[in-house]
């Protein structure tokens, strides 16, 4: 196993005491796993908590800070934080406004998250709840009952956080957060197995000269294998899943999203060939991101999310935002 870690069991602890080397800006604790934005609670402002398994890094805790997260709470990796994780975050990000729940559609997450949304609201916290389900490649898998959260937990977390830092109420945000996901759909391509530290082999069998469509952000099987496809092959089974599922009627916001191995040289191509689908298609661009943003540790394969937007939303996502690996405006 060639990781540049000390231990399976430590690696999550490792990077969150990096984290806080590198961040000072935020309140990272170690111990029990949350990460908080430094002037946090916000007075007068809704609290945006999110989280997941490690391994998707960014995400969540990448996110944390003005314009976007709240609090994140990372578990192991690839596995649901705990209640008490969720529940410190909640208590951690609330000023008396209300907190909203951010949860990516798995089993584990889901039913943790809703533990902790009762102990928390025992604790005198007013809490809503977002489940982001937007990956059209299968119906259920081996991880939820339902389609997975992926790419657009990235497109909730921005616009709710900028809709929470301009001040709009818990329920308001929460509508925001729920219309974002609603307008959003995604589909992902893996080119190599995942490794996990626990488990130092792959987590599945791949061979070579050969991909899978419709992949999950944990290694969960898609739609099919197939012989290796060029960039333009594999932008045109991605935009083509997309849109047939939910076809743009206005502006969208495109994210091409790397599985953590893919090198942005790969990514920028992809993202040429994503745009040249669309036009095609004659769906209009509103705005681009490209990188390594949901990833699936050293997963190489990438993801295509789109998101339509109306004059709102896009303004949302063009308010400022500042955090560890999502940053621009002032």
């Amino acid at each position: 196993m060639r990781m540049l870690i000390n231990t399976p069991e430590t690696v999550v602890a490792d990077a969150l005491r990096g984290m806080a080397v590198a961040h000072p800006e935020l309140r990272v604790d170690v111990e029990n796993r949350v990460v908080v934005r430094r002037d946090a609670p916000v007075a007068g402002r809704v609290g945006i908590v999110s989280g997941g398994g490690s391994g998707h890094e960014p995400l969540h805790g990448g996110f944390v800070g003005p314009g976007m997260l709240t609090a994140a709470c990372p578990g192991a990796v690839f596995t649901s934080p705990v209640p008490d994780q969720m529940v410190r975050a909640a208590l951690a990000a609330d000023s008396g406004e209300g907190v909203l729940f951010i949860v990516k559609n798995y089993t584990g997450d889901v039913l943790n998250f809703d533990m902790a949304a009762e102990l928390a609201e025992e604790e005198g916290v007013r809490l809503a709840k977002v489940l982001v389900d937007d990956d059209v490649a299968v119906t259920d898998s081996l991880f939820t009952a339902g389609r997975r959260g992926t790419g657009a937990t990235l497109f909730v977390e921005k616009i709710a956080g900028a809709a929470a830092e301009a001040g709009a109420p818990l329920e308001e945000v929460a509508a925001i957060a729920r219309r974002v996901n609603e307008s959003s759909r995604s589909f992902g391509v893996a080119l190599s197995s995942v490794t996990t530290p626990a488990k130092g082999t792959p987590n599945f069998d791949l061979p070579d000269g050969e991909l899978e469509l419709g992949i999950g952000i944990h290694g969960e099987p898609g739609r099919e294998r197939r012989p290796m496809m060029t960039s333009r092959e594999i932008a045109d089974a991605a935009v083509t899943a997309v849109v047939e599922d939910r076809p743009p009627t206005g502006p969208v916001l495109v994210l091409v999203n790397g599985m953590g191995a893919t090198p942005l040289l790969e990514l920028y191509g992809f993202a040429a060939e994503v745009s040249r689908g669309l036009a095609e298609r004659r769906v209009e661009v509103a705005r681009t991101l490209v990188g390594n943003y949901v990833t699936s540790l050293d997963m190489a394969g990438c993801s295509v999310t789109l998101c339509q937007v109306d004059e709102e939303s896009l303004r949302l996502w063009d308010a400022p935002v500042q955090t560890a690996a999502l940053r621009w405006g002032r």
